[in-house]
């Protein structure tokens, strides 16, 4: 019996126009975060010579991390012949920009859509740029969605609908560089808010949508090539990954990737904590510490960043002050003091300024750096907590019948 399927769902509908409209370059393999070892195999199926390969991927390097170029043909000291050669199976480009909103602060936030890749339908992802004086930082995400339920955070909202490949991790980094005038002979937008001097974007956290460790090998990969020293050459003390606790991947994180670490802590006994940060109930707090103490390379200059999120009458008190100052005795730590950021729907309210200042000054005085963090661009939900996209994965049977009928040709371009 042939398969039939119902234009009139939404969601059905678009997938098909998207396929439609991706056409033939839905096909092509990306670039854009493959390893050098990679690019080589990549290279060679193309027909490129063994002997020239090394020479080649430098070049690709080159053009993609230090020159940011998204196109072939900007690629001008390789052949016209093997950048058309290139152009036919691979692709540089960068991701689809469906909104972008700044903040009256200068915050900017895009939402960014990548292909289906499982999910059945186009997916889109929230990627936020913070400017401060001396710095400007980019959070990026790493899934599209989140399993957590963290019951503070907007995106714990969202069911997961896929993880974020390598490339689609790294692009966000290189379209904000392109966006912010970045990269050599690209231009700042005028009036925008960036550092007076340096680099526009100096620092990125993995602290957008997603657990980064439960999409680790993605992220591995993405930071090692951001911060390789003969391209994107960010400095791996200014790259920060944020978990909510996979204590295993902890240990690992240090050991194979080697950047800064960020605990979303915000409970210090484990029945609130359990409510907070579900994840908690698999890797309790005492766990969750040791490995910390474990991490590679902790030092008071390698400090690890606890984040604490200040809920009213939740976890505010000065006995939550005192137990969190207990709990992180030894550690070399700074703790970040967050103001929840409310969205539609929250159960929670932000704890008195008065009364945050009064827990960071406990801290303070215990000996710990307790900094409290300014809320930047709550007016486009672009705070910490308040990412989320309207991605669903598509259900089973409609992914079948999509791809029945991309079979049977009648989606083609």
């Amino acid at each position: 019996m042939p398969q039939t399927i119902d234009l009139k769902d939404t969601d059905t509908r678009d997938a098909l126009s998207a396929r439609h409209a991706a056409g033939p370059h839905a096909l092509k393999q990306p670039l854009i975060g493959m390893s050098r070892e990679e690019l080589g195999e990549a290279l060679l199926a193309i027909g490129v010579k063994d002997r020239q390969v090394k020479m080649r991927v430098q070049q690709l390097w080159h053009w993609l991390y230090v020159r940011g170029v998204s196109d072939f043909a900007d690629m001008l000291n390789i052949s016209k012949e093997l950048r058309l050669a290139l152009a036919e199976k691979y692709t540089v480009s960068r991701p689809e920009i469906a909104d972008e909103q700044i903040s009256e602060d200068g915050t900017r936030k895009w939402l960014l859509r990548f292909p289906p890749r499982g999910a059945g339908k186009p997916v889109e992802i929230e990627t936020v740029y913070i400017p401060e004086e001396g710095r400007g930082t980019l959070c990026i995400s790493s899934q599209v969605g989140c399993t957590l339920t963290c019951s503070f955070c907007h995106t714990g909202t969202q069911k997961l609908v896929r993880n974020l490949t390598a490339e689609e991790i790294l692009s966000q980094l290189l379209l904000a560089r392109d966006r912010l005038g970045d990269f050599p002979h690209k231009d700042t937008p005028q009036g925008a808010i960036v550092p007076a001097e340096g680099r526009k974007v100096s620092n990125i956290v993995m602290m957008g949508m997603g657990e980064p460790l439960y999409n680790f090998d993605n992220v591995k990969k993405a930071l090692l090539i951001a911060s390789d020293n003969e391209g994107l050459s960010l400095s791996k003390r200014r790259i920060t990954l944020s978990t909510s606790g996979v204590v295993p991947e902890i240990y690992r994180t240090g050991e194979e990737i080697g950047v800064m670490l960020a605990i979303s802590l915000h409970a210090v006994r484990d029945d609130l904590r359990d409510e907070l940060v579900p994840i908690n109930k698999k890797y309790p707090i005492k766990e969750l510490i040791q490995a910390c103490r474990d991490y590679p390379g902790l030092s008071n200059a390698r400090r690890i960043t606890f984040e604490y999120v200040m809920l009213k009458g939740v976890n505010d008190t000065l006995e939550d002050a005192r137990d969190l100052v207990k709990l992180l005795k030894g550690v070399p730590a700074k703790i970040n003091l967050i103001p929840f950021n409310p969205w539609p729907g929250s159960a929670y309210e932000c704890s008195d300024w008065e009364h945050i200042e009064r827990f960071a000054d406990f801290i303070n005085k215990a000996g710990y750096a307790s900094p409290i963090r300014t809320p930047r661009g709550r007016d486009i939900l672009a705070a910490c907590g308040q990412l989320k996209s309207e991605s669903e994965r598509l259900r089973k049977t409609e992914r079948l019948a999509l791809e029945a009928m991309m079979i049977a040709g009648h989606g083609e371009a």
